[in-house]
């Protein structure tokens, strides 16, 4: 018996709550959506996606799934305790745990180079989407439009590396090429 494979629910998760947070960047509906899925598909359905990968063998879905499922569990925490007010995180609170996701990603996106080109184009742009969010937080909050665009296309990249996985897998063939390792 095959067994699944857990980047589909992982690429969804991170896909559909990173599109929904740029939906309401771009100031078209509220946040509630955007915590609720942060907190249960980005977050949670993300990281047990990511302890699968663990029993894999596959290290960088294990660390890519189980963080960024950490990030969005991390965010809607944040998101809670300035509603209820038990923690005003300042904006530039958010500023510097942005940076220390930006980081992380920097390793990511340089791993990425080992896995197909699909993967370093997500990571890439996922990558520019920090760094202007990062930017925003620190003084230049017009970025945040340009961050959310990118943002747009990284989760459609995502997506298309889930749905690769599905169809090709259902195909028994290629549909939708991932493209070569950049670095062998």
């Amino acid at each position: 018996m095959k067994n699944g494979n857990p980047a589909v629910v992982g690429l969804a998760g991170f896909g559909l709550t990173t599109l929904l947070l740029q939906f309401h960047n771009l100031g078209w509906m509220g946040i509630g959506p955007v915590l609720a899925m942060g907190i249960i598909f980005g977050g949670l359905a993300q990281m047990i996606a990511g302890f699968q990968e663990q029993k894999m063998g596959n290290n960088f879905g294990y660390s890519a799934f189980v963080g960024y499922g950490s990030f969005w569990i991390g965010l809607g925490i944040i998101w809670l305790i300035n509603h209820f007010g038990i923690y005003k995180a300042s904006h530039t609170d958010v500023g510097f745990f942005l940076v220390a996701w930006t980081l992380y990603t920097v390793i990511l996106f340089i791993a990425s180079f080992r896995v197909h080109t699909a993967m370093t184009f997500t990571f890439a742009t996922l990558l520019i989407g920090f760094i202007l969010l990062d930017l925003a937080h620190f003084g230049f909050p017009q970025l945040t439009k340009a961050a959310a665009w990118d943002l747009i296309i990284c989760a459609g990249a995502a997506w298309y590396m889930m749905a690769g996985i599905i169809i090709n897998d259902l195909a028994g063939k290629t549909v939708l090429p991932m493209g070569k390792r950049i670095i062998e």
